[in-house]
């Protein structure tokens, strides 16, 4: 491992709004923040998950955008992490944190009804194994224990293939199979500054425009990029 992520690692390590909780601290047990996120914020506002977060663009960008809503950003490579924590951290952004730990385990880290909204953005489309997909039926299935009744699920991405089988495999299933939630499709579009977000209100617009290095590079090769958002709707 190359020095300067050792000292990437070691500095994360040194910010109080980085949460790195050890693995067999959450093995089989629930992690000390579950259900207490707004304790741990200091306010009752709405929070909002970025999953697989990289270096955090959205996380700090959404919370510059919303001071009232709480952001974490979950990902797994602490290394990534340190753009957006040192960010963070220079600006005094007080309502996001990162959280370095397994998307498999997010249900030992919030309670039922506690997410309002989740973003995944850029995710590895996992084309050898489906299951893996932050959009399978496995992950919904975990998504919709933790999203409150009337949540959102965003996802934004280049890959044709997880947008196909977002919209028309893996949610259309888990509607048919589950009974008492549904994810009910608001906006979907293949082609997003081209033709999609001038539908959208002056925020979302500048919510969407913000631009993750994975992003970045894949439309500077050309790629379109895909959105869609769902409502959670539970009984």
């Amino acid at each position: 491992m190359g020095k300067n992520k050792l000292m990437k690692f070691a500095k994360v390590k040194e910010m109080a709004h980085v949460l790195e909780p050890p693995f067999k601290e959450i093995l089989n047990k629930d992690y000390r923040l579950k259900g207490k996120w707004r304790e741990e914020f200091g306010n009752d506002n709405p929070i909002v998950l970025e999953l697989a977060c990289g270096k955090g663009e959205y996380a700090v960008g959404m919370g510059q955008i919303y001071p009232e809503k709480n952001f974490i950003g979950m990902d797994i490579k602490g290394a990534r992490m340190f753009s957006g924590a040192t960010e963070v951290e220079e600006k005094g952004i007080t309502n996001v944190r990162f959280l370095r730990t397994k998307i498999d385990m997010i249900a030992s880290f919030f309670a039922e009804n506690e997410v309002d909204e989740i973003w995944i953005l850029f995710a590895d489309p996992q084309m050898e194994k489906p299951r893996k997909r932050l959009t399978s039926r496995l992950f919904l299935d975990r998504y919709k224990h933790i999203l409150k009744p009337e949540g959102t699920l965003n996802l934004k991405s280049d890959s044709t293939d997880l947008y196909e089988y977002t919209r028309d495999e893996s949610i259309p299933e888990f509607n048919q199979e589950r009974t008492g939630c549904q994810f009910e499709k608001v906006f979907d579009t293949d082609r997003l500054y081209e033709h999609g977000i001038n539908a959208l209100d002056e925020t979302m617009q500048k919510v969407l425009n913000i631009r993750t290095y994975y992003e970045q590079m894949w439309l500077e090769q050309g790629k379109s990029i895909k959105y869609l958002r769902y409502d959670f709707k539970k009984s």
